[in-house]
This record gives structure tokens, C-alpha cells and sequence, in this order.
């Protein structure tokens, strides 16, 4: 499995928890205390929420899915954050 790694500076990290917690009880992920695990389409994602970052963790069984991984967790970060106008994503492979 191959994995990357990024993190992103947040001001609305007290809100991810909560927001992880939703989406849990609508059937997606897995959450463990302010973590969340989830299935994407071609790897895992998992994101750690603390009160001014996000630090991620993607993995993918190849380059290829590993690169569509982190394309579909930034994308939906950006929809999502638009309020925090998000950066492009650092990642480390």
C-alpha cells in the first residue's frame, strides 16, 4: 500500500469532529475519537481534525490510485472549506 500525507491550516477545526460525526451516522466512514477513515474510490483517507488543522493520511494500492485518492479528498476539501478559501494541498508521497 502506498501512502501521502498532507495537513491544512484550519480556523474551523473545532467544527470537523462534529461534521465527521454527521456524516458517520449517514452510513460513510468510520470514526474514532477526532479521526475519520474513509473508503474513497480507489484507496483510504484519513483525517485527524485538531482545533487549527487537518492532517490527512491517503492510501492507495498503486501510483495510480493513489494519485486519484488525493485528488477526490482535495476536492471535496474545497468544496466543503470554500469559507477558508483552502490552499492547494502540500502532499508528501
Amino acid at each position: 500500500m502506498l501512502t501521502a500525507t498532507t495537513r491544512c491550516e484550519t480556523q474551523c477545526g473545532q467544527i470537523y469532529p462534529a461534521a465527521m460525526q454527521t456524516f458517520r451516522a449517514q452510513g460513510g466512514g468510520r470514526l474514532w475519537r477526532r479521526a475519520w477513515a474513509v473508503p474513497v474510490f480507489s484507496g483510504t483517507a484519513t483525517m485527524n481534525a485538531g482545533l487549527e488543522e487537518l492532517a490527512i493520511m491517503v492510501e492507495g494500492a498503486d501510483t495510480g490510485a493513489l494519485k486519484e485518492t488525493k485528488q477526490v479528498i482535495e476536492s471535496h476539501l474545497v468544496r466543503f472549506t470554500f469559507r477558508e478559501n483552502l490552499q492547494p494541498l502540500a502532499w508528501r508521497d
